[in-house]
């Protein structure tokens, strides 16, 4: 019986000579990912444990990235935290103010992951990084404290789903859409403890964006991991990304893994998209999804574009094409937030943020900030927000109260015009 991708990485990385689904494995760990939530539980734990020094300083990364610049006096405490422990440690990868940004939008661009990794994260986003082949899981803030010990993490082996897009996509549908419609099929609980594989002819044809995109929003199904087999859009990213270093320097095992042919999959799913329409999950579940002409008497308050689904520069082009020379709608708030410093100063230079603010909005500093109802557009009670990120749960963003749509950001940017979901022309 054959492997699938995520077996044959789980497998390179453990103690074993072969595994199955429902075997408990101790791995070891490429890298390993904090936050400013997460990450100040787990340093309280390895202290409180008697350790004095972590595993490897080089496979640690801290990003404070939700409550980053601080908006009151605890997220400043926990910013201290991180920052006195990767002093104290000498951990590499810190990124402080300045040189920040939406930890799975930054880890990639920074190089640090690659295909055939193993990645833990204290945030259920980790799933990310399996857009470029790496298996990419989110663990508890104990687990990422165990793994600054030893470097090693136990896993439940979880069986794979296999998602096959047939056809070609329509103009302005993105990757948003596609994982969109895949919830609205799957439902929130459809690949529960499981790995989907994304592949068919549509994903090989998806930009590196695109796919980041779908494996971002793999947690929103239930699953462990969202993965994406590397092929040569994958490559050339990696070339980009790392310049003209070697790309061994940073895939440990060098492997480009591939699904074998009789590898087994609890369940397949095969659809043509070719007719497929933007999509937009409504309140209060990601899995609520209609297609955006369905919606237009839907007023809105905000729209926000960014997070670590949505904040890419390819995002913000999208935006700015569908608002250049345009107006948002009187009173309606548009917030846009680039992924990270980098996308920031690209957006600058291409007069991406001219465009935004003479439409009448607001660019801010990278920050999860609203996605999670932390800061920079919480919504008060009976408003409505359309936005890029990836959970539209009861007050995700704010009051109990108030409704989240979820879209791609040319949904996002035609809606900010008319002060309704309107899908773009």
């Amino acid at each position: 019986m054959g492997y699938t991708i995520a077996q044959k990485i789980l497998l390179a990385h453990a103690d074993k000579k072969d595994i199955k689904p429902g075997d408990f494995i101790e791995a070891k760990i490429d890298l390993c990912l904090g936050n400013d939530i997460t990450a100040p539980l787990a340093i309280e734990e390895f202290k409180k444990s008697g350790f004095k020094k972590v595993f490897d300083r080089n496979k640690i990364a801290l990003v404070p990235d939700h409550f980053l610049p601080a908006k009151d006096l605890k997220s400043a405490n926990q910013y201290k935290v991180l920052a006195d422990f990767a002093s104290e440690q000498g951990i590499r990868h810190f990124f402080a103010l300045g040189n920040m940004g939406i930890e799975h939008v930054l880890l990639p661009q920074m190089g640090l992951v690659g295909p055939g990794d193993l990645v833990i994260g204290a945030d259920s986003h980790t799933c990310t990084y399996g857009a470029l082949g790496a298996y990419a899981t989110g663990v508890g803030s104990t687990d990422l404290a165990r793994a600054f010990v030893d470097g090693k993490c136990w896993f439940k082996v979880p069986p794979s789903i296999k998602l096959i897009y047939q056809g070609r996509l329509k103009k302005w549908v993105l990757g948003k859409d596609l994982i969109l419609f895949t919830l609205g099929k799957i439902g929130v609980d459809g690949a529960s403890y499981k790995v989907m594989e994304f592949s068919g002819p549509v994903i090989t044809r998806l930009s590196m964006d695109d796919r980041f995109t779908m494996a971002n929003m793999a947690i929103e199904a239930g699953a462990r991991a969202g993965i994406i087999e590397p092929d040569e859009i994958t490559f050339n990213y990696l070339k980009f990304i790392r310049g003209k270093k070697k790309l061994t320097q940073y895939a440990i095992h060098n492997t480009q893994y591939k699904s074998d042919k009789d590898a087994v999959y609890e369940k397949i799913y095969t659809w043509d998209v070719s007719e497929l329409e933007p999509q937009v999950a409504c309140p209060h579940l990601p899995s609520k999804v209609r297609p955006a002409g369905e919606l237009q008497d839907i007023k809105i308050d905000q729209v926000v574009i960014g997070s670590c689904t949505n904040g890419r520069l390819s995002d913000l082009r999208i935006a700015a094409q569908i608002l250049k020379g345009k107006k948002i709608k009187p009173g309606l708030r548009l917030i846009v937030i680039p992924a990270t410093q980098r996308i920031y100063q690209e957006a600058v230079k291409e007069g991406l943020v001219e465009i935004f603010l003479k439409a009448g909005g607001v660019f801010s500093t990278p920050t999860c900030g609203p996605c999670l109802g932390g800061h920079m557009g919480v919504l008060a009670e009976g408003e409505v927000c359309l936005a890029t990120t990836n959970r539209n749960f009861v007050g995700r963003m704010g009051s109990p109260k108030s409704f989240v749509y979820l879209s791609g950001p040319a949904v996002a940017a035609a809606s900010a015009i008319t002060g309704k979901i309107t899908p773009p022309n």
